[in-house]
């Protein structure tokens, strides 16, 4: 159902959708331009899921035409429709896809509204790194769940994988967090290969790379293992932890399967190297494959054929893909909407992406982060869990 209301000082939006939409979506009945729907909205529009009343709901103030900003999204088909268009034009435009691949905002590059939308995608960027909060000492306070919350999600994962279900389930969590930073002065300060920031939405700022497309060969590099680099010989014990071993060779192996549906002459060109990131909490070691394959001449024109068949990211969900998905879904009480998702930049030839995890999210005022890790047969409740707290943080130093 939707309705529109008189606000105080501008028209307000209510719409109603059944439990099955997913969690973040667009709104299709305000105009028609192109034969795809569009929306005028001041904040990035955002459907919040409440368990109570299985519902769920938009409420949106819209602002007047001239200072109002459009955004477009598509459904999977039109996606890699608008995808393969532009790339095959060789025309340049950014791309994000939520994390059931439902909503998908594709631009071309020229057009994105920077007031809106704030980008860095190694270093191809649409705007500068300045936002008023650069002298601040970063304020910082997680309150995640209690370790017993955390067990009974646990439990779940552990119980498919004894049945069977699924050798590697991604767990997550939605972490409440305070700061004195907004989330922009985030995006500016933060220092991180990819990042990303949706006005009045979520900031993203994620080390860890999707996929890499290179004179039509394509790359991709899955991160598992972390460890606080203040250990002592801390990254030799991340690289000797068998638990961390097994997790990492899983995922390479599904990533490399993953890779070989799009591309031919696949092989793993390193494995298992470690990099150091800094932040706000400390340094901490994160280990990392690279995996390559050849692609066929003609993919400019298949770019986002190529990119959704290999969605949802191998490293966030687990194997098999589908049935973790699933258990996934069963475990979680939350929907994961962008985050672990997929955000990056066609060039015009090669193309950039990355994973959307290390994200914060806006929600009714509050900042929430999500963070998780990869749960195994070997994986111990506690240690899982310190470990998921370790990476709510933010890359200042």
């Amino acid at each position: 159902m939707l309705r529109i209301t008189q606000g105080r000082k501008s028209p307000r939006l209510e719409v109603w959708i059944p439990p099955v939409t997913p969690p973040v979506r667009t709104i299709d009945t305000l105009s028609q331009s192109g034969g795809h729907p569009k929306i005028r909205f001041w904040n990035f529009l955002r459907i919040r899921s409440t368990k109570q009343s299985d519902k769920y709901k938009i409420s949106q103030t819209l602002c007047q035409p001239k200072t109002s900003i459009t955004m477009q999204f598509y459904n999977k088909t039109e996606a890699i429709e608008r995808m393969n268009a532009l790339a095959g034009a060789g025309k340049p435009f950014i791309f994000i896809i939520d994390y059931r691949q439902r909503h998908a905002y594709v631009e071309e590059t020229s057009r994105v509204d920077a007031s809106c939308i704030r980008y860095d995608f190694n270093g191809a960027k649409n705007a500068g790194g300045k936002s008023g909060g650069e002298m601040k000492a970063v304020e910082w306070h997680a309150e995640p769940l209690s370790l017993e919350q955390y067990a009974q999600a646990f439990g779940v994962v552990m119980r498919h994988i004894r049945e069977g279900n699924s050798y590697l389930t991604n767990l997550t969590c939605k972490v409440p967090v305070t700061t004195n930073l907004t989330t922009e002065e985030i995006f500016c300060r933060s220092r991180a290969l990819y990042k990303l920031w949706v006005k009045d939405s979520f900031v993203c700022f994620s080390p860890e790379i999707f996929v890499r497309i290179e004179e039509g060969i394509i790359k991709s590099y899955p991160m598992k293992g972390t460890i606080d680099a203040t250990l002592p010989d801390a990254c030799r014990c991340l690289m000797d932890d068998p638990k961390e071993a097994a997790e990492h060779a899983t995922i390479v192996d599904l990533i490399r399967n993953d890779l070989s549906m799009v591309a031919e002459q696949v092989r793993v060109t390193r494995y298992r190297y470690c990099d150091l990131l800094d932040t706000n909490k400390g340094p901490i070691y994160q280990t990392s494959s690279e995996i390559c394959g050849t692609l066929p001449e003609d993919y400019p024109s298949r770019i986002g054929d190529i990119l959704f068949r290999l969605l949802p990211a191998g490293s966030i969900t687990g194997a098999p893909k589908p049935k973790t998905m699933q258990i996934i879904a069963e475990a979680e009480d939350y929907e994961r909407g962008f985050y672990t998702g997929v955000m990056g930049v066609f060039d015009g030839r090669n193309l950039d992406s990355a994973v959307m995890i290390r994200f914060i999210e806006q929600e009714d005022g509050r900042l929430y982060y999500k963070a998780g890790g990869g749960i195994t047969s070997k994986s111990d409740v506690v240690s899982e869990y310190k470990e998921m707290i370790q990476k709510v943080y933010v890359p200042i130093c």
